[in-house]
């Protein structure tokens, strides 16, 4: 197995921290107060929150799937882009799923506060299937090996389902709004549209 690269293993460190930090320090000050994505008309929105979300989790589950989910395709993707590039599509993607999450939440009238590092994760996963189209993914639910192209595709229409249908309390379209920033960063990388093209005249 090849070496963690630097950037993927930091932010898997990272949250880990802030999560032991946050379960240490629960019973003196709650850090999704100031750091959780809290919905604009909640009064508890700062500026500073759609990057901080990303590094809280909910529970251990919440934070070991991310994780897993960082390792599989952050590492990869580390790997072919470097870290520079890596940093800039992560936040591409937390963003963009931060802004998804924010809209939704004035839509609904919605007073939660969303944490995670989910939004990014899609996004890693919607690169990681149009980078590696045909490399064969095992998920865990269903352990049923197929191409990456599928996984993507599966996985987003579940997120659509059952954010329409589903009951409350996943940020679906936060998820999907981090495979749009995903699509998004990398179609900007490749001069296509809706980006003007970046060749040379």
């Amino acid at each position: 197995m090849p070496p963690m690269p630097p950037v993927t293993k930091a932010l898997m460190l990272i949250c880990t921290a802030v999560f032991c930090v946050d379960q240490l320090l629960r019973s003196f000050i709650a850090l999704p107060i100031w750091f959780a994505l809290w919905p604009v008309a909640s009064g508890q929105f700062f500026p500073w929150q759609p990057v901080t979300y990303a590094f809280l989790h909910g529970d251990v589950l919440h934070l070991f799937f991310n994780m897993l989910g960082m390792w599989m395709f952050g590492a990869e993707l580390e790997r072919l882009w470097g870290p520079r590039r890596l940093l800039t599509f992560l936040l591409a993607a937390v963003l963009s799923a931060a802004a998804c999450q924010l809209l939704v939440t004035w839509l609904t009238h919605s007073f939660v506060p969303t944490v995670g590092a989910s939004g990014g994760l899609f996004g890693l996963l919607l690169a990681y299937g149009m980078l590696f189209p045909n490399r064969t993914i095992m998920p865990l639910f269903p352990p049923i090996p197929m191409k990456a192209r599928t996984f993507v595709a599966v996985f987003g229409g579940l997120e659509l389902l059952q954010g329409v249908f589903g009951p409350a309390g996943v940020a679906h379209f936060a998820h999907l709004g981090g495979m749009l920033g995903g699509w998004l960063m990398i179609r900007f990388w490749r001069g296509q549209a809706p980006f003007p093209s970046r060749r040379r005249r």
